[in-house]
Parts: structure tokens; C-alpha cells; sequence
């Protein structure tokens, strides 16, 4: 179920919880902004341990204050519950 793609009323809903991510095409991305380097690279370690427990890995780069993360399930060729989950998670350990 976790590989199963989203039907678009559970995207459209997923993006109406988190308004922050957007959706382009296959894939979920968002820019979190914070107020140092040593912060985003905190986030960064709390986002890597949410990818090894889900065993799901996001696309993403780090410039000094800014993390960049897109998610998207390649081997079912789109959005899927795993992404969903993934989006949940890094939400619940951001501040904003």
C-alpha cells in the first residue's frame, strides 16, 4: 500500500495540509528557510533519520540557510502514500 499512488483527492488534500509544498508534476518539493547554517544542517540530520526509517530517500541541497527537498516514489512513477508519510514526518520536526 505504502508504493500505491496517491488518487487526487488524497494529493488535493495533502496539499491543502501542507500548503508550503508544491507540486510539480511527479514530485513534492519545499525550500525551508532558517536562521543559520548550523540549523539547516540540524533539520537536514532529523530529515536524514525520517528517510532511513522510512527507507525512503528525498532528492535534496543545502546552501548555507536553506535546505531544498523534493520527494517522489521514482519506482511507481509518481506521488505515492511513502511520500505522503515522508511530507508528514519532516513536518512534524519544523518550527514555522
Amino acid at each position: 500500500m505504502q508504493n500505491q499512488l496517491l488518487k487526487p483527492e488524497e494529493l488535493e488534500t495533502l496539499m491543502k495540509t501542507f500548503p508550503k509544498w508544491e507540486h510539480h508534476d511527479k514530485c513534492l518539493k519545499r525550500i525551508f528557510e532558517f536562521q543559520d547554517f548550523k540549523e539547516a544542517f540540524d533539520f537536514m540530520i532529523q530529515v536524514a533519520e525520517i528517510a532511513e526509517t522510512l527507507d525512503h530517500h528525498p532528492d535534496w541541497s543545502n546552501s548555507w540557510n536553506e535546505v531544498s527537498i523534493q520527494i517522489s516514489t521514482h519506482s511507481a512513477n509518481g506521488l505515492t502514500y511513502l511520500d505522503h508519510r515522508f511530507v508528514e514526518e519532516v513536518e512534524s520536526v519544523i518550527k514555522d
